[in-house]
């Protein structure tokens, strides 16, 4: 892609998703995570009412009186976008294809952030760390966010969700709020996301095509998979075969919710065709 185009599918995104994050999902977004965390403040003398557990025992025993540790809301709050950039995601039956989706959603939601004075980065994973941009603050550092998700090709066609949430744990050791954006096409990452989500707020947005929920009876059809290049010719007139394959999305989708559920994570399951819209609005309202 040009630098030319490259800029004006840069701006017309940065329009549109800004437009969505000024007026709809910054109040949103901010009282959902709002509050989530605590930072120390300072210490003083204990006064009476104050919580006996907050009191700092080495300050009290230096001083020979009592004192207590105070927290305050943290304001200003990190968040972290993980996006799967694998060959799955360059897949669409209709007017977008799944990344494109994808590139609006992650817009949509580092503007929200900006707005609220947040630190903003960005993971970019195959089955590899394909660019890790560390969390700054900034308008230029959201359209460069976009920049890297219109341009940024992947060494890799593959997934690997754990090898992606490991990577996280190592780099980010204080809380922030985690969107992970895929398909997640993968059943191998739950003891990784359980040791992850006890340290950050992590949301998963499963984002697929209608194709492939389920497949038409169109007769014989050469498919290719994605990620891993192997074709395979499908007669679609199979019944067995069509059941097969809304079962595999079934399995897929089920293991996605509970897993992230059983993790104490959020989860929002959006079609291309749906308005990722209304689904993060629901979901920050019922947060």
């Amino acid at each position: 892609m040009e630098t030319k185009d490259i800029l004006q599918k840069v701006r017309k995104i940065e329009i549109k998703t800004r437009r969505l994050s000024d007026h709809i999902f910054s109040g949103e977004y901010h009282t959902s995570f709002k509050g989530k965390g605590m930072s120390f403040a300072e210490v003083r003398q204990y006064q009476y009412g104050d919580d006996i557990r907050a009191i700092d025992w080495n300050v009290t025993a230096r001083y020979n009186e009592p004192y207590i540790k105070v927290f305050e809301e943290e304001r200003e709050l990190t968040l972290m976008l993980m996006v799967d950039i694998s060959g799955s995601q360059n897949f669409g039956s209709s007017a977008q294809f799944k990344n494109d989706i994808v590139t609006e959603i992650a817009a949509t939601l580092a503007f929200s952030a900006t707005t609220n004075n947040d630190k903003i980065g960005l993971i970019l994973f195959s089955d590899q760390i394909e660019l890790f941009i560390p969390p700054k603050k900034g308008k230029s550092h959201v359209l460069r966010i976009i920049r890297e998700l219109i341009q940024f090709e992947p060494k890799s066609n593959k997934t690997n969700i754990s090898q992606a949430l490991e990577y996280l744990s190592k780099v980010m050791k204080k809380k922030a709020i985690v969107f992970m954006i895929s398909d997640f096409q993968s059943q191998d990452y739950e003891k990784t996301l359980k040791i992850v989500a006890k340290r950050h707020d992590i949301t998963g947005i499963r984002i697929y095509d209608e194709r492939e929920k389920e497949i038409p009876n169109v007769g014989l059809v050469l498919m290719q998979d994605a990620e891993t290049g192997e074709e395979i010719l499908v007669n679609t007139n199979d019944k067995e075969v069509r059941l097969g394959y809304a079962k595999h999305f079934d399995e897929m989708e089920k293991y996605f919710k509970n897993i992230f559920t059983k993790s104490g994570a959020g989860t929002i399951n959006s079609s291309v065709n749906e308005s990722y819209v209304k689904k993060l609005l629901a979901y920050f309202k019922a947060r």
